[in-house]
């Protein structure tokens, strides 16, 4: 809770307002009975009219200044839930983007936008309810019940019982529920994952025809959370027939006892009016408390996964004196190891050394599960190696700043990403400075100008979210222009001219020579022919180096590069190319 707080900023000074309001509010409210009870003793009983008036224009004065603080107290709660509700989305997604990929690897994208959305909305109505509803009843509680001490104690301790019934009802209900809403959040992670699954790869469900398939599992998902929301919600039912029975309870109780006072002298008619005002306001505070500890059930759930992400820290962060300036485009890997659950035994990558020159371009080639990916992930610090050092321009990469280091080395990833926006605004996140001609260029070198040009709007045609406009090939062009327009010491292309004929991607490699010739680039390629041209070629196998060599050595020393020649040339080569 305190580190959800800390996030209300410049509203604090709303939510204290709120609260001094709704006090003032309570208290003109409080009041009001204990003036009726004058009006009534001491202007109808006795039949003095002036005083009568008097009272009564002391009531609406009352009445009009608790209207006042009570609508200034509910605008002052808004602005300060709605200002903690956008402090707490803006200090989630500025920790998000901090996070390395093992740090995002923990929690998943569905499970990242129910926090966001469903989570922090509860959080922004309990606040609310919480600055308002949670000042506004204990006051309301503990003013009533003074003042019905005031006007007669024996009937006042007849609410103790009362009291003490309903926090062990409701403190009984709001355990067991805080742990049934835990699991309902649970399952709303489950229910966005399904939602975006299916929305992201609706093209392929419709291919496979596969709508029943996906519908019988939302409804699955659907139906779990259902099921829990019943099981909290039907014990949350409870909350009502506890509050009635304590409200009748009170009512007949001061009832028998105040006739009974009224006839022995002891108390008068306004007396009793007030006392049954009183307890009225006791009751309503009780039920409003009812209400507040709901809310709380559901928002402490809320509110432990929010604190979880906040409390979240990047496994990689910035040396002291941190290094802005690559020597050079050399990598080394000295005894690297690598495992992405650290201490599981399962390395991804183990004992892994050798040197790339600067300027030197590398073919990487193995099969599924070899660990290409998780080794040029190392050399832009994407994760930290678990032993050993991995060194660019001659220095470990734990000594660069990740920024300038990740601004150097330029990645084209295996899963290639656009944003929503026009193909310049694409591009330029490669350069934000570079001019309309510069990107034309890095599109002609990466061949995307064969289609761009064909477009009607060209470079201004509006890419949608995911680059679901376009196709794999043109995707994969236009982000292997995006990293070109980076200028980097080191351009790492993981697989990503897969989706390009074999003249494509031979042009795209004749214009990288071209264009940037002391760049070192690294290669992942699951065909031969993207990488025999190579100054050298790594094989790995199951995380380790099987070689290391020039295409023509490695076809006469190298059992495995040898196996996926011979397999690619005699299966008849790549559909554009003859065998």
């Amino acid at each position: 809770m305190r580190k959800i707080l800390q996030q209300l900023g410049r509203y604090r000074r709303e939510a204290l307002l709120c609260i001094g309001l709704t006090a003032l509010e309570v208290l003109m409210e409080i009041l009001l009975p204990f003036i009726t009870a004058r009006l009534i003793d001491n202007g109808l009983e006795a039949g003095n009219i002036p005083l009568v008036y008097r009272y009564g224009g002391i009531m609406i004065v009352m009445a009009f200044f608790s209207l006042l603080f009570g609508a200034a107290a509910g605008r002052f709660a808004a602005t300060a839930s709605s200002g903690l509700s956008a402090n707490l989305r803006e200090a989630i997604y500025a920790n998000i983007q901090t996070f390395s990929f093992s740090n995002i690897d923990r929690f998943s994208v569905p499970s990242l936008v129910t926090r966001m959305t469903t989570d922090i909305t509860n959080v922004q109505n309990a606040f609310m309810m919480m600055i308002r509803i949670a000042v506004r009843a204990p006051l309301n509680f503990i003013f009533s019940f003074l003042m019905c001490l005031l006007i007669s104690p024996p009937t006042s301790m007849m609410f103790l019982i009362a009291v003490v019934f309903l926090i062990v009802v409701l403190g009984t209900i709001m355990a067991v529920t805080l742990r049934l809403f835990n699991q309902v959040f649970q399952k709303y992670d489950d229910l966005n994952a399904s939602v975006q699954e299916n929305v992201a790869a609706i093209r392929v469900v419709k291919a496979f025809v596969r709508e029943d398939y996906e519908t019988k599992r939302f409804s699955t998902a659907s139906g779990n959370l259902r099921r829990l929301f019943v099981r909290a919600e039907g014990l949350l039912a409870f909350n009502n027939p506890a509050m009635m029975l304590a409200v009748y309870f009170c009512i007949l109780s001061a009832s028998w006892l105040g006739a009974q006072l009224i006839v022995g002298g002891s108390m008068t008619t306004g007396d009793l009016t007030s006392l049954f005002s009183y307890i009225m306001s006791l009751l309503m505070s009780l039920m409003m408390l009812s209400m507040i500890i709901v809310m709380l059930s559901i928002s402490m759930a809320s509110i432990r996964r929010i604190a979880e992400v906040l409390d979240e820290t990047p496994d990689l962060k910035n040396p002291e004196n941190p290094l802005h300036q690559l020597a050079d485009g050399s990598i080394e890997f000295d005894h690297v190891n690598f495992s992405y659950q650290h201490g599981s035994g399962r390395n991804a990558l183990t004992d892994i050394t050798l040197q790339i020159r600067s300027g030197e371009t590398i073919g990487i080639i193995g099969g599924t599960g070899s660990g290409k990916s998780s080794l040029v992930n190392l050399i832009c610090r994407l994760y930290d190696a678990d032993s050993g050092s991995v060194r660019v321009g001659g220095e470990d990469v734990r000594r660069y700043d990740m920024e300038a280091l990740r601004n150097q080395v330029s990645v084209v990833l295996q899963q290639n990403t656009l944003f929503s926006g026009t193909i310049l605004e694409n591009l330029r996140w490669g350069d934000p400075n570079a001019t309309d001609e510069e990107c034309a260029d890095a599109c002609r070198a990466a061949c995307a100008d064969e289609f761009i040009d064909r477009l009607p709007d060209g470079y201004h045609t509006v890419i949608e979210r995911g680059g679901a406009n376009v196709s794999g090939g043109q995707k994969q062009r236009l982000c292997i222009a995006r990293a070109l327009l980076k200028k980097p010491a080191i351009l790492i292309l993981d697989d990503s001219t897969s989706a390009v004929d074999t003249a494509t991607d031979a042009k795209i490699r004749a214009a990288f020579a071209a264009k940037i010739p002391g760049t070192t680039m690294l290669i992942i390629a699951q065909r031969i022919s993207s990488i025999e041209h190579a100054d050298r070629i790594l094989v790995l196998d199951e995380g380790r180096v099987d070689a290391f060599d020039t295409h023509e050595n490695l076809l006469k020393s190298n059992a495995i590069y040898r196996e996926i020649y011979e397999s690619q040339v005699k299966g008849g080569g790549d559909f554009d190319q003859p065998a």
